[in-house]
């Protein structure tokens, strides 16, 4: 049998590297504070980068820092430093598209890198260019079909790493100048407004075009390849990204846990098809997914054109800050509003889900009340069953 593949997930900021690696991810991509493309994320600080590769690296877990940003001349002068820095903090691999900062990193330093999906590459030349210059695994292009994929498997060998699960771009692998022409923002250099997903007016020669119940969109939806899990292991891919760095500590733990469960389940000889997996994901996230580019399917059901609907999730109810074993109680810190009666899910890393009622709830002074419904209350909870640390409560989903 092939290596394992890994599970790669998104962190936004120490806390969100911790969780995704707690849950189940066998490595994290994060953002330095310089050339990453999520200028409006928190990123890493130098010293944030030296305590998530301590806190990696003593789990046998990897970190890698993006270094994506499309760059200018005036960035050249501080790219070596910057790469030296990154090395001194001992990342196991940057991910970058540019070729200035490839060549740098490879000539001035001894830092893996992997090729960003911002390259677009989808054909094996390119891949085996890539090969030749040092680059020791390419990211490919979303737009990558199922037998595109297996071609440059069966023909180059190089690690590659396909996305799983998560946002989509209207544009070629990230590559959109509609940010820049109508914002001055450039999503080439982490500053993209997501003017894809605006309300347009349709016209035809200035009239105005009324079709369905919503304004004219060109959005994306998200892609989740849950359901071909087994056929990417077996395809021999080497990684299996998740999308995300701005996203939340409930979305990172809900996406890696589902598909850790699912990756070992099909390693493990137990894997079968689970709806309810699916259903969570689609319920962690506020847009629909599909496979995209995966079945050669990319047409008018990839996407949302009218009547796109985006309700803020609110299936997060709270994380467990601390667990008495003996006393079997529960300190949470709620996320969302949750009652007496209601009946929730606690999921964590190291149990299955637990179905819980709540009949009690006392609050800092051991008062009882029946509602929770002040952002980030912390209340506790009687609950017999054996939960964890940064354990989390959601909605129960029938």
């Amino acid at each position: 049998m092939k290596n394992k593949c890994e599970l790669l997930a998104p962190a936004g900021d120490l806390e969100r590297l911790k969780i995704a690696l707690k849950y189940g991810a066998d490595a994290v991509y994060i953002g330095g504070p310089l050339l990453s493309l999520r200028a409006n994320a928190k990123n890493f600080t130098f010293e944030d980068i030296k305590e998530a590769t301590t806190y990696a690296h003593n789990l046998n877990k990897k970190v890698y820092v993006t270094v994506n940003i499309v760059i200018h001349n005036e960035e050249l002068k501080y790219i070596d430093n910057y790469l030296k820095e990154l090395e001194n903090c001992k990342v196991d691999a940057i991910i970058a598209s540019d070729p200035a900062i490839i060549r740098r990193a490879l000539k001035n330093t001894n830092i893996q890198v992997h090729l960003s999906t911002q390259a677009s590459t989808l054909n094996i030349e390119t891949v085996k260019f890539w090969k030749n210059l040092g680059v020791s695994r390419i990211v490919l292009a979303r737009e990558c079909t199922k037998e595109e994929i297996q071609e440059i498997l069966n023909n180059v060998d190089i690690e590659i790493e396909t996305f799983i699960h998560g946002a989509m771009c209207a544009g070629y692998s990230g590559r959109c100048v509609m940010s820049n022409f109508l914002t001055n923002r450039d999503a080439n250099r982490g500053g993209c407004s997501q003017i894809c997903r605006w309300d347009f007016d349709l016209l035809s020669e200035s009239k105005k075009i009324i079709k369905g119940d919503k304004p004219f969109t060109f959005c994306s939806k998200d892609l989740s390849m849950l359901k071909y899990i087994p056929d990417m292991i077996d395809m021999g891919i080497t990684s299996f990204k998740i999308e995300g760095r701005m996203r939340s500590i409930y979305y990172i733990a809900t996406t890696v846990s589902v598909y850790r469960k699912v990756i070992d389940a099909y390693y493990n000889g137990e894997y079968k098809y689970d709806e309810k997996l699916e259903q969570i994901l689609r319920r962690c996230a506020n847009r629909d997914s599909v496979p995209q580019f995966f079945n050669n399917v990319y047409d008018n059901s990839c996407s949302y054109y009218n009547g796109r609907v985006e309700i803020s999730n609110q299936d997060f109810l709270g994380i467990v800050l601390d667990y008495d074993e003996k006393n079997n109680i529960a300190t949470i810190e709620q996320r969302n509003y949750f009652k007496v009666g209601d009946k929730i899910e606690i999921f964590g890393p190291n149990h299955d889900i637990i179905n819980y009622k709540i009949n009690k709830i006392f609050d800092e002074d051991n008062q009882l009340i029946d509602i929770v419904n002040h952002p980030k209350q912390v209340v506790k909870l009687i609950i017999k069953d054996k939960i964890d640390k940064d354990d989390m409560l959601r909605i129960k989903y029938d």
